[in-house]
């Protein structure tokens, strides 16, 4: 039971337990709008913040990253043992990926951690991490024009270079484009189904979603292997493979993402007013979707 008194700024909020004795006092401002009652009576405590239990998750992913890195740099460089640690570094961040985000599961589905204001938290830090994701792929584009609107006598003074073979946009990328875009509404119909309580129906959405995920992906390689240029062909075969297959790679991200979440939905993890886990991953999506119309915009151009 929760009994609420207003007085100018603040309010007042006495939490009582079942036999109706007077337990703790929370003091909440107005200004704190995000801040709701549900928080406060699940968590008991004076704030509705999640304060994190120590975790060697962090220390372990710096580890990781650094063997990675290390490793990479010796391999390619030729030095013995520099693949092997390259792919004990790579097992470790997978390792580390799984069971710290096993830990946030269980703080946000279990605990009841995730009130309304770390939700809150929770969205900035997605909607930051995209837009720096939108930066990333934005030195890409920048490469691309830079070379095609004002081409070199290097490259022939046209775009594309003279007597390079290039891939018609017609094709397999403007198929890839539609198929992504169909996957980018089938992913809002199955966050519509959620908030709407249908299990059944989120459940094909997300499916066909994944499926749609997989036949891009398996025609971007499809893609690859016919492409009559190679990385190495100049700015054009450059700039082509480094912005295509870092946005495959962001699909594939996306993919997993998405297979977790049809694996949470069918274990009951989301409810109507509870599902960020997905939310962010359909935030992600989009992001993917809108890369990928990018994409084939340039090469139209």
């Amino acid at each position: 039971m929760l009994l609420i008194k207003k007085k100018k700024e603040t309010v007042k909020s006495t939490l009582l337990s079942h036999n109706n004795t007077k337990k703790d006092f929370v003091t909440v401002k107005k200004t704190d709008w995000f801040i709701d009652k549900d928080d406060i009576v699940r968590n008991g405590q004076r704030h509705p913040y999640h304060l994190v239990d120590p975790s060697p998750w962090a220390f372990v992913a710096s580890v990781g990253a650094l063997g990675l890195t290390f490793g990479g740099v010796m391999f390619m460089h030729n030095y013995s043992g520099g693949w092997s640690l390259f792919c004990i570094g790579f097992l470790t961040i997978l390792y580390t990926m799984y069971v710290w985000w096993r830990d946030i599961v269980r703080e946000g589905t279990f605990e009841g951690q995730h009130t309304s204001a770390v939700q809150q938290g929770l969205r900035q830090g997605v909607l930051l991490f995209i837009v720096s994701e939108i930066m990333f792929f934005f030195a890409f584009f920048w490469a691309f024009f830079d070379a095609s609107i004002k081409p070199s006598a290097m490259l022939g003074g046209v775009w594309s270079p003279d007597g390079l073979e290039t891939l018609s946009p017609w094709g397999v990328p403007l198929l890839n484009t539609v198929i992504l875009l169909s996957s980018g509404a089938t992913v809002t119909w199955a966050h519509h189904g959620i908030v709407a309580g249908a299990k059944k129906s989120s459940q094909i959405a997300l499916v066909l979603t994944i499926i749609l995920a997989i036949i891009f992906t398996a025609l971007q390689v499809f893609e690859y292997l016919n492409a009559p240029f190679g990385i190495s062909d100049g700015v054009y075969g450059s700039t082509f493979f480094m912005a295509t297959g870092f946005h495959g790679f962001h699909v594939f991200i996306g993919t997993c993402f998405l297979s977790i979440c049809l694996i949470r939905l069918g274990l009951n993890h989301y409810t109507r007013n509870h599902h960020f886990g997905f939310e962010a991953a359909a935030w992600y999506w989009h992001f993917v979707d809108g890369a990928g119309v990018k994409h084939v915009t340039c090469r139209l151009i």
